[in-house]
């Protein structure tokens, strides 16, 4: 391997590189535009622009594309070639400051909800300079938010800057009350963790499922599964190994921070985990990570899976979302600090959340809601689908002495006062963690660990931003102009930690009895999409997020109707999917073995007459039961499905949940009774025991 601190970030246009491509002035100024967000006149884009091209032809690359990310979860690219031809026949290569601040590609045949009709193809690529631009294979990818002829944002990446911007503006007049006169900006950063499994390719072309829906649709139990617990940070395999220190390789030269890789719980899963950073750039880079996980793994003759549930039995797969904000004083507003008045001020950051969280759990729930996440959520092996807070025994302690007015610590019998010195220094780290909730504080930061792996990151963190900002607003509002600050914020706390201490839960949050208590709390168990869809077009929702100026209304509508289609095509796909696979794999296997048993049985009748073959009658008659019981469940599904296709919107989708999703259970499991009764070479595909254990 190269030497990492010269690999590391070297096809990256940062800092360091634009402090040595571009003149003092236009370096300052473009600095000045990434931190403060101040407006980059043409004449610096274009110096700008021939920097970066210069560099990136260095690099090895030919073409330019504005790199976004639309409502499809996955990253576009339209890419455009430096060269200009000349009159003498030739070529120059160019990039100008204008095709580098924006792009037009055609915006039609992206998801909408409906705002877009075909006819209507004019959209916009704007670039975001507070994300590098880098090379990638031969092009330079410019990071750009994508948004409509009419303004409307066509993508995942404006809602999460304006995210940013709002929680920005309302922390620091939140700050300014603590007395902070310096700090210009706050950002709310993310650690994404990625979970992933790895297959060989070989048997990954051999499975139309995980081909089509990337995930197995059959598949009977293997012998040995994960109870063993001997996969969890064991020693890596050959394979393994080799594809981790390739993948580490690619990441670096795009300076993502790759800090951590094990064996993650279930056999064949993994698990990455980068640095945090800026949550624009988190996002920018955990697409990045999706995609290159997946090209490094061809390389390597494997298949990296990023669904939520590709296997059954065994540990789906999250991306834990570590979230908090600071200040670009590089202050961490989510650590508890040494001193009262920071703890003060913690804690009033802390309340935020905690009243951002209980007053929101609907948009958390939908920010993680998909098809293949609801597969994976409240399984016993991740979060359940009800939103609750962990905050670890001391700190729940705090809170409740402030709740209740009683005795933190009793040997020195004193109250909790907001703002005086008895108040103690809060230590971290003082619980163990708690690997059940969906949202646990584990420190200095909130761990979101309800994030479906394949899902991008940057809508859950949009809706914790903006569900945050909203908190601070009301706060910042109620104590700005206060005559006594610390009383009023004493005051404050009490109230919204009394009024929010049902989402509190340190618990086991997969103990069956959470889900009666979460009831009796009132606490909102959404189990899937269609349930947590329904939610969001609320008034209450519509009011904060265009009062947050993170979502337009429309916006919000459009994002209701993408949803709601993909989850319908999604499962509409999954069931022709199991259909086919039924008909023509599954049923027509077993009936090939059930001919070749009653092939040899009559062979044996023949040389010994007195033959009774009980074992092959047994097994056919056995086989004959299951696959007409097969069938008889394919074609109830078939119905079912017939029936969904025929409705539309949030009532296709809720009869996908209720009926067709039931019926597609009841078929996986008929056909998952037939296959450890097939000898090995008549199964129709790899078993669970090839696909995880075949490393």
């Amino acid at each position: 391997m190269q030497n990492v601190q010269e690999i590391f970030g070297s096809m990256v246009f940062n800092l360091k590189v634009m402090q040595e491509k571009l003149p003092k002035d236009t370096f300052k100024t473009l600095k000045k535009t990434i931190e403060d967000g101040t407006p980059l006149e043409l004449d610096v884009a274009n110096q700008v622009a021939h920097a970066m091209k210069e560099w990136a032809i260095e690099k090895g690359a030919t073409h330019y594309t504005h790199w976004f990310q639309p409502l499809t979860g996955i990253t576009a690219e339209k890419h455009e070639s430096f060269i200009v031809p000349t009159d003498d026949g030739g070529v120059i290569m160019s990039l100008s400051g204008k095709e580098l601040i924006r792009g037009e590609p055609d915006a039609s045949s992206f998801p909408s909800g409906g705002r877009r009709a075909t006819f209507e193809a004019r959209g916009y690529t704007v670039w975001d300079p507070t994300a590098y631009a880098f090379v990638k294979e031969h092009s330079l990818c410019i990071p750009t938010a994508f948004c409509s002829y009419t303004g409307e944002a066509l993508d995942k990446k404006t809602p999460l800057l304006r995210s940013m911007e709002s929680i920005s503006k309302q922390s620091v007049r939140i700050l300014r009350m603590f007395g902070n006169r310096t700090v210009k900006r706050v950002a709310s950063s993310i650690g994404a963790e990625q979970e992933y499994f790895l297959i060989d390719e070989a048997l990954y072309e051999r499975r139309k499922d995980l081909k089509v829906c990337g995930r197995t649709l059959f598949g009977s139990k293997p012998p040995k599964g994960q109870e063993m617990d001997d996969q969890y940070y064991g020693a890596l395999k050959t394979r393994v190994s080799a594809y981790m220190e390739d993948l580490n390789t690619e990441l670096w030269k795009l300076g993502i921070p790759a800090k951590t890789e094990h064996n993650e719980a279930a056999p064949a899963q993994h698990e990455m985990a980068p640095i945090y950073t800026l949550s624009n750039v988190a996002a920018d880079q955990n697409q990045l990570t999706m995609e290159i996980m997946k090209k490094v793994a061809a390389r390597h003759k494997l298949v990296c899976l990023l669904h939520e549930k590709p296997f059954a039995g065994v540990n789906g797969s999250g991306k834990h979302n570590n979230w908090s904000i600071q200040t670009n004083e590089g202050e961490n507003l989510m650590d508890p600090g040494k001193t009262p008045r920071k703890n003060a001020q913690f804690l009033l950051f802390l309340t935020a959340v905690i009243k951002a969280v209980d007053e929101n759990q609907d948009l958390l729930r939908i920010s993680v809601a998909s098809a293949g996440n609801d597969l994976r959520l409240g399984a016993s092996e991740a979060p359940p689908a009800i939103i609750s807070i962990y905050l670890g025994e001391e700190l729940e302690a705090v809170l409740e002495s402030i709740k209740d007015g009683t005795p933190y610590n009793e040997a020195s019998n004193q109250k909790m006062t907001i703002g005086v010195d008895v108040l103690p220094a809060i230590p971290k780290d003082t619980t163990d963690r708690n690997r059940t909730s969906p949202f646990a504080f584990t420190g200095n930061k909130f761990e979101f660990r309800s994030v479906g792996s394949s899902l991008s990151i940057s809508g859950p963190a949009t809706t914790l931003n903006a569900i945050v900002t909203d908190s601070l607003k009301t706060f910042a509002d109620e104590l700005e102009g206060s005559k006594n600050f610390n009383a009023d914020l004493q005051n404050l706390i009490k109230r919204e930690i009394t009024a929010h201490w049902k989402i509190i839960f340190n618990g086991n949050g997969y103990d069956a009895n959470w889900l009666k208590e979460a009831n009796r709390r009132g606490l909102m168990n959404l189990k899937s999409l269609p349930d947590a869809i329904a939610e969001y077009l609320k008034p209450k929702n519509i009011k904060l997020y265009t009062r947050t100026g993170v979502y337009s209304e429309i916006e919000m509508r459009g994002h209701y109707e993408v949803k709601i289609e993909k989850y319908c095509q999604v499962l509409n796909i999954e069931t022709e999917t199991m259909l086919e696979m039924i008909r023509k794999d599954i049923l027509p296997a077993a009936f090939k073995y059930m001919k070749e048993i009653s092939t040899a049985a009559a062979a044996v009748k023949n040389l010994v007459k007195s033959a009774e073959c009980k074992a092959e009658t047994a097994l056919i008659k056995a086989l004959d039961i299951l696959t007409d019981d097969l069938m008889e469940k394919a074609e109830n599904l078939d119905a079912v499905h017939l029936e969904a296709k025929k409705l539309t919107g949030i009532e296709s989708a809720k009869f996908y949940a209720a009926k067709v999703i039931p019926a597609m259970t009841e078929a996986r499991a008929a056909a998952d009774k037939i296959e450890p009764l097939i000898a090995e070479e008549f199964k129709p595909f790899p078993s669970y025991e090839d696909l995880l254990f075949h490393i």
